[in-house]
């Protein structure tokens, strides 16, 4: 499982890294949203913590964050790269929250509950990847 995480990882990280003859694919959107954080820990989630409602499994370090419902029909959905205001890592979309949260995102901090505590609750500017369908098409032309 480990394989596959780190595959995928390395993957986006080629698909996402700009040279001078690549153009980045994605579109990126702006969006202001209330960011809190969140661990790995089954008093803060479910009985089985280290698997996300899309099915991933976390793992302390990986940068992933969980989206409110809402979000999803706005293109945050699985595997979405997001730019977090505050942080240089882009992070995937990997965790749905409960329906009753809105225009929410929750930073995965590992079982660092001090650093989610730490972090609180902010409202920040984020963007989020999509890739248009003519994107798609030269992106593919340009390989």
């Amino acid at each position: 499982m480990y394989i596959k995480i780190s595959l995928a990882i390395s993957a986006f990280l080629l698909i996402t890294t700009c040279t001078e003859k690549t153009k980045d694919p994605y579109t990126w959107k702006p969006l202001k949203v209330t960011a809190t954080a969140y661990n790995s820990l089954s008093y803060q989630t479910n009985d089985n913590p280290h698997i996300t409602a899309f099915g991933d499994s976390l793992y302390p370090g990986l940068k992933y964050i969980a989206v409110s419902r809402d979000l999803l029909g706005l293109g945050l959905t699985h595997n979405t790269p997001v730019k977090i205001e505050g942080f240089k890592e882009i992070y995937l979309v990997k965790d749905k929250m409960h329906s009753r949260w809105k225009n929410k995102i929750d930073i995965y901090m590992g079982v660092d509950v001090q650093a989610a505590k730490d972090w609180g609750r902010k409202k920040i500017n984020i963007l989020y990847g999509v890739i248009e369908e003519e994107e798609v098409a030269k992106f593919e032309e340009d390989k």
